[in-house]
């Protein structure tokens, strides 16, 4: 009894999907695996940025955590910048949180404006990368495109009215021929 109730409460505290981790520092991965083990269903770690978006083709990423400095005594952060770029060209919709040993304010915020969602320093506080990396996670299923919303409404409005368009398109403000507009991106 006693095992299936922490069995059930283990699987319960993996509710996260798979993080890829991209870091040139082996321990760092290895840190992270056991950080993160009971929050991931599954943690791919890399030591090099290269196979990157290989991965990403091949596996369902949720979210990456991306370390800024891949070269033997560089730590300009242009690396990760790139990678960061890269990556969301290829997949829009997959968060980066970048990792750095550097902190640097203007770094940070290069980061956010080309697309990152969060920043992360070496070292980090355990609890509190766990939080962040939920939290971004968290908020990518709350947030809604505006289209989907759209594409909603029109399909609630449409079910409201039993299927009369006219009517639908009257509550919606629009004409008809709007709302067949709209359908037909639908």
């Amino acid at each position: 009894m006693i095992f299936r109730q922490i069995l059930r409460t283990f699987a319960a505290m993996k509710e996260y999907g798979t993080i890829l981790i991209v870091d040139d520092n082996a321990s760092i991965l290895t840190a992270m695996r056991y950080l993160l083990d009971g929050t991931f269903e599954r943690i791919l770690t890399q030591t090099q940025p290269d196979d990157i978006l290989k991965t990403m083709a091949q596996e369902e990423i949720d979210i990456v955590l991306l370390d800024m400095n891949f070269t033997l005594g560089v730590n300009s952060g242009q690396e990760g910048l790139f990678w960061l770029r890269t990556i969301r060209k290829q997949h829009p919709q997959t968060p980066v949180v970048l990792l750095t040993a550097y902190a640097d304010v203007s770094l940070a915020v290069k980061g956010l404006k080309s697309g990152a969602a969060d920043f992360i320093t070496k070292p980090w506080d355990n609890d509190e990368l766990v939080h962040k990396l939920k939290d971004v996670l968290d908020m990518k299923s709350e947030i809604v495109s505006l289209d989907e919303m759209e594409k909603d409404h029109i399909r609630r409005t449409i079910d409201h009215c039993h299927g009369n368009l006219t009517q639908a398109a009257e509550l919606l403000g629009i004409t008809r021929q709007t709302l067949y507009n709209k359908m037909k991106r639908l």
